[in-house]
């Protein structure tokens, strides 16, 4: 089916091995027209991030992978006493097979190890896969799947996870092999990408995007979720996961300095102590929401926050909720993110403040803002960007990673069916 290939530490390609049936479908390429096209290659998604945990950037782009290839989302695997290794898998509307290893627990990391392996060994049977992609989220992947020989391999960095807490030791090992590996690198931001640029000779920003008719919907949402409706306002609003990256000392001193004005935070609470948050009284935790309620929660703030802490682990982060914040018209507050900064601070989107007072300052101008104005000025900026568009983008590159591997590119697009 192809020659493949492996990427050395400089970027130079050497052969290894054949896999079986090669040349067995004709397909036609950019250098090859006349041929019959053939079906779009499987796409397998290796990711630490539960598909049902929060919609963002995975969710967005491989839904949309799901309208032209089969589209397996493998997550971590899940523990239990006295279950045989299993894999349980369901297809969800979108078209995506959301794959969960189902291990039993007590095992050494090997034992571990040595199972996701035959399981995902057992996923490419049972679907008849030959012909797909490799997509990575956690270069932790690579220790169960290195052995798997795909069309292309490519990294989608949409975090620099070895900065979080508890982040395994051999992390960075791992990526340092996975930059060998891949064929293509994305990363989720710029700041990401400027890390990254010089560790690979392939590697494209494709920053935090947004669904704008999504979000936009919540202009014209004039009705108060249940949980929601009995907070008074002003309302300050957040929604995404609430971890290491928040800046709880900033959301405390906040509430206490303005206790008439209401916090809102949306989204699962994770790897921190529950009893660290602030207990105030105007400072309300409603739980996840799903994607499609997120409007209806966003069009009740009055200001929406981006109160991130200022350390290692959001250090290259680049919030997808920034877009969709603007996109629902609402004014913006955030500490100094780089990639927040910049674009969204340098063009007046969104305003920039560390200190609690500076933050209370940045929310009092928010409130009484020319909204006008600022959605104007919003609207015309988030014309240049969507999913879409950028899925376009990786689009076209990975057709040119595919063809510059020699893999089989059917139709005037290698994922064209």
């Amino acid at each position: 089916m192809e020659n493949r290939a492996v990427r050395t530490p400089r970027g130079n390609r050497v052969p290894a091995s054949v896999t079986p049936l090669a040349a067995e479908v004709p397909v036609r390429t950019r250098k090859n027209p006349s041929v019959a096209a053939a079906p779009a290659p499987d796409v397998i998604c290796i990711s630490h991030l539960r598909w049902d945990f929060v919609f963002q950037r995975p969710q967005h782009l491989l839904t949309r992978f799901a309208r032209e290839s089969r589209v397996f989302y493998v997550e971590e695997p899940e523990f239990a006493a006295g279950i045989s290794p299993t894999l349980s898998i369901s297809l969800r509307e979108n078209g995506v097979h959301v794959v969960i290893p189902r291990i039993p627990e007590g095992l050494e990391p090997d034992e571990v190890t040595s199972l996701q392996k035959d399981l995902l060994d057992e996923l490419l049977r049972r679907y008849a896969i030959r012909r797909y992609l490799l997509w990575y989220y956690t270069p932790m992947a690579l220790d169960f799947s290195r052995h798997l020989e795909p069309i292309t391999v490519v990294y989608d960095c949409m975090d620099e996870l070895s900065a979080f807490s508890g982040a395994p030791k051999a992390l960075r090992e791992r990526e340092a092999e996975l930059l060998v590996r891949a064929d293509l690198v994305l990363t989720g931001g710029q700041s990401l990408y400027e890390a990254k640029e010089n560790l690979h000779p392939n590697v494209h920003a494709f920053p935090s995007s947004v669904d704008v008719k999504h979000f936009a919907s919540a202009r014209q949402i004039s009705a108060d979720p249940v949980d929601q409706s009995p907070i008074p306002g002003p309302r300050l609003g957040f929604f995404g996961v609430i971890d290491e990256r928040m800046d709880l000392e900033l959301v405390r001193g906040v509430a206490q300095a303005r206790p008439d004005w209401q916090l809102v935070f949306l989204g699962p609470m994770c790897k921190i102590d529950p009893s660290s948050f602030p207990a105030l009284p105007n400072v309300h935790r409603l739980g996840r929401k799903a994607y499609k309620d997120l409007p209806s929660y966003v069009a009740g703030w009055d200001v929406a926050l981006l109160p991130f802490a200022r350390n290692e682990s959001t250090k290259f982060i680049s919030p997808t909720k920034t877009p969709e914040y603007l996109a629902a018209g609402k004014p913006v507050v955030s500490t100094s993110i780089r990639d927040v900064v910049r674009p969204y601070g340098q063009q007046g989107l969104a305003r920039i403040a560390d200190t609690v007072p500076g933050f209370v300052a940045a929310v009092e101008a928010a409130l009484t803002e020319n909204a006008e104005e600022r959605i104007a000025r919003a609207d015309a900026f988030l014309s240049r960007i969507s999913w879409e568009r950028t899925w376009s983008g990786i689009r076209r590159i990975l057709d040119e990673a595919i063809e510059a591997r020699g893999a089989e590119a059917p139709g005037s697009s290698a994922l064209a069916g």
